[in-house]
Parts: structure tokens; sequence; C-alpha cells
């Protein structure tokens, strides 16, 4: 019987272990591999790539669906306008999409890297265009190592030139979402695109390039600060991929009809394929490492090779340290329980404050001037309002004055606006009282939609006058 190697000294998630990749003169070649885990992660970036891609291309009530108006101040999302006061709906989403990363992080590790990360993504489609352009890995490696050639200039321009495509298309469509796709896209087919616009076109291009042709696993290790503080977010009963050395030990090579035990053998044939498939080029098999994105490509590999030896799947496999050391794996536990919990309360609060969005915004300026005393005698104070109409249609509205006995709203109060329209309304206020309560008192300024009174936005300013007149 094989000795047993303590689970403790491969699998610590408290600690990772910082395993070297790779050379720094070796490039990575990964090899191809189908499995489940591969299916599901195709599935999915090919997914997020069509709504990518296609989403800023749609239409909606004669305006692009999606358009962040930087311009305008106007952030369009298919039936919905988005203004600068809405930015704390913005905040809000962010600390959502921030706890839903520490959640699933402490449910299942990084999958968020291996499955949906920009930077993985993008890799995995550059490395399909390896394939495509220049072979499968043997055939890379040997490319790599062979002089230059015809056929490998040729095979170079090819990869390159579908990389550059990729990355041209992408920093268009991440552009398209802050100016218009369509006349954008026109004036890059005949090169009349200029200013801010080529900048920025170019700027995701080649960082695009740049990212997901040539740094491609560094970004992961090196760059990316989600690797350095994933520790902190793991337990004993977070699932991550994990390599069973009490069954896999001692590795050795064998024949298929040789059952391991009877030449001292554990279950791991030492073949390798689980190195060959890792993007980011380590061992699974050392244990939990910083450079681990939790793609599962290795389990994928590992089981294709344990179905050819007739041996059971998940030698490599999503596991906890609770159940590598024997026990049983708790997926219901208090951090994990907290996180999703305030998850679900920020959601619902998030969707509330969506429905209850006022869709119709006043911002209340007052004049520079102190007072002033009108033809009347009477103490006035000018203002400015800034009246937006976040719907969709004209909207006819009216403004006044709420509990405000003893002033006098004067100026334009009725306004209507065309969808999204902001205007600047001047109006003052006259102190009807011959003698002030105080020097200083709070107006409360409404506008208030004239066919649906319940659709309104309030607003507070200060009224200024004089003790002694």
């Amino acid at each position: 019987m094989s000795e047993r190697i303590p689970t403790v000294e491969t699998f610590e998630p408290i600690h990772p272990k910082k395993v070297k990749a790779k050379s720094s003169d070796t490039l990575i070649h990964t090899r191809s591999f189908t499995g489940l885990f591969r299916t599901l992660r195709v599935a999915g970036a090919g997914f997020l790539f069509l709504a990518f891609f296609g989403t800023v291309w749609l239409n909606w009530g004669g305006r692009q669906a999606v358009l962040w108006d930087l311009a305008e101040s106007k952030f369009h999302i298919f039936g919905a306008t988005f203004w600068p006061q809405d930015f704390i709906l913005l905040s809000a989403l962010l600390i959502i999409c921030a706890f839903g990363l520490f959640a699933i992080t402490v449910f299942a590790g990084r999958v968020w890297c291996g499955y949906t990360c920009p930077q993985s993504s993008f890799t995995w489609l550059f490395m399909w265009c390896e394939k495509v352009t220049e072979g499968e890995r043997n055939q890379r490696i040997k490319l790599q190592a062979a002089p230059w050639t015809l056929n490998k200039l040729a095979r170079r321009s090819a990869k390159h030139t579908l990389w550059l495509g990729i990355s041209v298309l992408t920093g268009l469509t991440f552009v398209g979402y802050f100016t218009p796709i369509r006349p954008l896209a026109e004036e890059l087919l005949t090169w009349q695109m200029g200013g801010v616009s080529l900048f920025w076109v170019l700027f995701f291009t080649a960082a695009t390039y740049i990212n997901a042709g040539w740094l491609r696993e560094a970004v992961c290790m090196h760059m990316c600060p989600y690797a350095r503080f994933q520790s902190v977010m793991f337990d004993k009963d977070t699932l991550t991929i994990s390599y069973d050395s009490a069954r896999g030990e001692n590795r050795g090579p064998r024949k298929r009809e040789v059952k391991p035990a009877d030449v001292g053998l554990g279950d791991c044939i030492d073949c390798h394929l689980c190195v060959q498939v890792c993007p980011t080029g380590i061992d699974i098999r050392d244990g939990l490492q910083m450079e681990c994105i939790g793609c599962a490509a290795c389990i994928d590999a590992c089981d294709s090779i344990m179905d050819k030896m007739g041996y059971a799947r998940g030698l490599v496999s999503y596991t906890s340290e609770h159940q590598l050391q024997g026990g049983k794996t708790r997926l219901l536990r208090p951090r994990l329980i907290g996180y999703s919990a305030v998850l679900l309360v920020m959601i619902a609060a998030l969707v509330v404050a969506l429905v209850e969005r006022p869709m119709v915004s006043l911002d209340v300026t007052k004049d520079r001037g102190m007072f002033r005393e009108n033809a009347q005698g009477q103490i006035e104070n000018i203002y400015s309002l800034k009246v937006i109409n976040k719907t969709q249609q004209r909207q006819d509205y009216r403004v006044e004055l709420v509990e405000a006995d003893g002033f006098q709203l004067q100026g334009k109060t009725e306004i209507s606006l065309a969808p999204g329209e902001i205007i600047d309304v001047p109006v003052s206020v006259a102190l009807l009282a011959e003698k002030p309560a105080s020097s200083s008192q709070t107006l409360r300024f409404k506008v208030m939609d004239v066919d649906e009174p319940g659709i309104y936005s309030v607003a507070d300013s200060r009224f200024v006058a004089p003790l002694n007149r």
C-alpha cells in the first residue's frame, strides 16, 4: 500500500503555496482538451461575448439601447434613463457586485476568474486563435523553436491578424457604449475618426492585444489584486480545485491492466496532462497555489485519463480541505450565510430604489444676492430651479411651495418638458408678512406631474430676510 502524504502539506487554503509556474524565457503552450467544465466555460464566455458585442447594436425607442452619453450626462439602459443624480444607484450596484464576489469566493474559490473574468475569457479566445493558425501544442512548441521561414512568418502573421482584428472590434465596441456605435463604426471604416474617440479606440485595442495576447497569465499572477487577497476569504469548507494526494500517490506510469496497488502506486500515472492544459502553467499536484484561477481545465484533463485507465473520476476535483481530510464539506456556514444575507438585502434595496426612483428631478439654487425689495415693498429671494424629465414621454409639470404660509411663489410655475429634457426656471419668492419670523428660513420647493400627482420631486433651499427694516 502506498504511503499516505499528509493533506496539510499540499493543501493549505489560508496560506497558498507559491510555486513557480514557468521560467521567464518559456512560453506556456496549452494543450486542447474537452470536458464538462470546458463546455460550461465556453457556454458562459459565449453568452458574455454575445452580450458585450451584441447589446451595443440594439436600438430602443429610436436611440441606442445602452448608451452612457457622457457629453449629455445621460445614461440610457433600454427603457430607463439615468442622470448624475442617480449615481448612488451605480455605487450600490458596485457594492452588490463586490459582496457577490465575496460570497462566491467563500463558496467556490476563484470561479469568477476561471469562468467569467474578461481577462481569462479573452485569453482563452486568443489561445484558440493560436490553435487555429499555429496548430496544436506540440506544433506550436516546434514552431517557437524553429528558425524564421515563410511558413512561420505566414502562421505568425495570421495569428496576429486575428488578435488585432478581435482587439479592434473590442476597442470599438467598448467605446461604442459611450459614443453612438453606428456613426463611430462608419468613421472607423472610412478612416475619418479622430480626436478623443480615436484615442480611446486605439487605447482599448492595445490593452486587449497586449493583455490577452502577450501578458496573459502574468496579469492574473502579478497584476490582479484578487489573487493576493483571495486567501483571506477561504475557509476549510471552500470548494477549490485540489489533487487528492492520498489517492494519487505514489505517482508513476503503468499499463492499463495493472492494478495500482499491485505495484505500489496511486491512481496518478504522472502524465502531466493537468500541467499541459493549465493556462497559468502550474502543477495542481503541488497544492493550492496563488496562480490557480479555478478554471477546472486540470479536472477535465485528469478525468479523461481516469476514464481511459478505468479508474474513478475525481483525482483532481472541486473539493474542500475538510473533505480531503476525510470529513464532510459544510455548505452552510456563518460567513457564507452572512455574505448571502447581506447580498440579498442589498439587491432588494436596489430593486426598491429603482422602482421608487422619482421620474422627475428638481435642484434648487439660490441667487448669490442675499435678498431684494420688490415694487410692492416685499422682501424677495431669487432662485433657479433645474427640472429634469426622466421619463421617455413629454410631461407637464407644476412648481409650487410646500407648507410655506406667508410666502408667495412668483414666476413661471407651469412647464412642459420633452423626454429627457432639462430646463432652468428662474423664480422668485416674496415674503408676505411685514416682518420675518427669522433671518433665515427653510423653503421646500415641489415639482409635480400635472396628470399624475404621485410623480414629484422636492428640494429645500433657504429664504434670507433682514430682521430690521
